[in-house]
């Protein structure tokens, strides 16, 4: 039987470090909860699944084009972020990622007053996020 993998151990950091997010990766992981190719998840759970899976994704993309043009700024707040990626990414841009990632934040969130994003919206989102993070690496 193998032993639990507790912070701290080796056992730990290597699995973490094998397991360290790609913005393609968390994309892929989008694709198969939209495609309902995850078992044991309601459409509601998947909707929410794939909103943070774009989000991280988005974030990641975010990150690698403001460390490449301003190293340090790691510790900053993705809303900073956002706000000095104007610069980096040009208007538009920058305005597409505040606008989708304002959205993915509401659609993470569980409110007992709100159904959730819908299975289109979320579709619409994943192109989305595709696109940004495809401009984000260029």
């Amino acid at each position: 039987m193998n032993a639990p993998m507790v912070p701290g151990t080796s056992s730990f950091s290597s699995a973490a470090t094998s397991l360290t997010a790609s913005a393609q990766g968390l994309l892929l992981t989008a694709d198969l909860l939209l495609a309902d190719e995850l078992t044991g998840t309601t459409a509601v759970g998947r909707n929410r699944g794939v909103c943070i899976a774009l989000r991280a994704a988005l974030e990641i993309g975010v990150n690698r084009a403001l460390d490449s043009a301003v190293p340090g700024l790691a510790g900053a707040t993705m809303r900073a972020k956002l706000l000095c990626l104007h610069h980096y990414a040009g208007e538009r841009t920058a305005r597409r990622v505040r606008a989708v990632w304002s959205h993915l934040c509401l659609g993470c969130h569980y409110h007992q007053y709100e159904i959730g994003p819908a299975y289109d919206q979320v579709c619409v989102w994943r192109l989305e996020v595709g696109e940004l993070v495809r401009e984000l690496a260029l």
